[in-house]
């Protein structure tokens, strides 16, 4: 039985949008993907039913990470063989569902935007059945990360202290707010050294926004550097699962409550 076949706790109604939680970035690489995974599996922990959409329709990993083979995927959906309902699995080490991506199928990054449109509205439809929908964009600004954010409540937006990183950071900021000025932005700074200097990481990048965009997004968290993150994604299990007292395990597992109170 699915998590999503199984009897239902009657999630409590929701602003619209408010339970669709992009995760996004100017650039890959800085483990939006792991955190995405980790933070479903976190907000199970807290007593959340949870979908974890993989929206990378260009270089979809997430099944990679899991280590599942998945018996359908957005490809199918996208083509018109499955609705989306139907793409949705259950990922039983995390306790949450998934609809995974097709890996290394550039070819989804080139969908009409009429079909990206009919994805991001049946995705909405589907995340009333839930508490939390993760939604794991792209990397970058591209057309096609931009139209899956078109019904999200909140776009959580994860960056390391890295030039490039803070840089393209800002760039996806930019555009979300140009294009969606109601957006809740939120950031989370990954790879940091310490709380502190995640901190000071966030200073450099709310500095920027405020100077030029004349918003404040919000600090959701700081996930410390932790080497057991590198080694759970090679073993392609959860961080929660393999190793959940760790310091990026707790890290996340905080910044999840903040999204549940």
């Amino acid at each position: 039985m699915t998590l999503s076949q199984a009897p239902s706790s009657h999630p409590a109604p929701q602003i619209k949008g408010r339970n669709l939680i992009a995760v996004a970035s100017g650039k890959g690489g800085v483990g939006k993907t792991w955190f995405a995974i980790t933070l479903a599996h976190a907000l199970v922990l807290g007593g959340k039913r949870t979908l974890l959409f993989d929206g990378d329709l260009g270089l979809a990993n997430m099944d990679i990470q899991l280590g599942l083979m998945p018996k359908s995927d957005l490809g199918n959906v996208i083509a018109g063989r499955l609705t989306l309902n139907q793409a949705i699995e259950y990922y039983e080490e995390g306790g949450f569902d998934v609809v995974s991506g097709r890996s290394g199928s550039g070819g989804l990054a080139d969908i009409a935007p009429s079909r990206l449109q009919i994805l991001s509205d049946d995705l909405a439809l589907v995340a009333a059945s839930y508490d939390k929908v993760i939604l794991d964009l792209g990397a970058g600004v591209e057309r096609t990360v931009r139209r899956l954010t078109h019904n999200v409540g909140i776009c959580l937006v994860i960056a390391t202290d890295e030039p490039t990183s803070l840089t393209d950071a800002y760039a996806f900021i930019k555009v979300t707010h140009i294009e969606r000025p109601d957006m809740d932005i939120r950031i989370v700074v990954n790879m940091a050294n310490s709380t502190r200097e995640g901190e000071r990481t966030y200073n450099t990048l709310l500095k920027a926004c405020e100077g030029f965009l004349k918003i404040s997004p919000a600090l959701l968290g700081v996930v410390r550097r932790d080497s057991k993150v590198r080694e759970t994604i090679r073993s392609q299990s959860s961080m929660l699962t393999r190793h959940p007292n760790s310091e990026a395990a707790a890290d996340v597992v905080n910044i999840a409550r903040k999204l549940i109170t």
